[in-house]
């Protein structure tokens, strides 16, 4: 368990690295804030993308599943580890074949997972609504967004599919972009 000391050590080389390479961060930030707002821009184009993307990740992996099962076939789990690389070819091969229906796919998937999140936090939230005194009801908002969000996806498939996933992964980049900004400015400020 780290001590208290080496904490605030690696938060010290932390901010130092931060504020060494400022740039870096508000370069990263900015690439990122553009390719949020091009996805936000054409959503069908960045779900697509996101699509061919999870098929080869799917794929790579899958394949050197593959290779580390037969290497190390005399380990314990070899069957279970064939299947679960076999698996992930199978579904990389399927969502790079047919990239349209993985995005539907894809979509049903984010639905229903934002929908169970949804639920979950409302009912932590109530739970624990003594603890988290003033805060409980921030969890049960952002719970009932959740739900409100999956409605929206659920209800309009098949068409909600063509801009879901593109305009979700927009925001989330637009949103990791501004911080990454907003971290490096602060960081240059501080560090002139």
């Amino acid at each position: 368990m780290p001590l208290p000391h080496d904490i605030a050590r690696l938060e010290t080389e932390v901010n130092a690295t931060v504020k060494a390479h400022w740039k870096a961060f508000l370069f990263e930030g900015i690439v990122l804030a553009v390719l949020g707002l091009a996805a936000m821009i054409v959503p069908p184009l960045a779900s697509l993308a996101v699509a061919i993307f999870l098929g080869w990740m799917f794929l790579i992996s899958g394949i050197a599943g593959l290779f580390v099962t037969f290497w190390a076939r005399q380990t314990p789990g070899f069957w279970w580890s064939l299947f679960s690389a076999a698996l992930a070819v199978l579904a990389g091969g399927i969502l790079l074949a047919r990239p349209v229906e993985g995005v539907l796919t894809l979509t049903i998937v984010v639905g229903a997972y934002f929908l169970a999140e949804g639920v979950i936090t409302i009912m932590y939230a109530l739970e624990h609504r003594r603890e988290l005194s003033g805060r409980w009801s921030w969890l049960v908002a952002s719970g009932v967004m959740d739900i409100l969000i999956a409605l929206l996806i659920i209800a309009g498939l098949p068409n909600s599919a063509q801009w879901a996933i593109g305009l979700l992964v927009g925001i989330n980049l637009m949103l990791g972009g501004a911080s990454l900004v907003g971290m490096a400015l602060a960081a240059r400020q501080a560090a002139g």
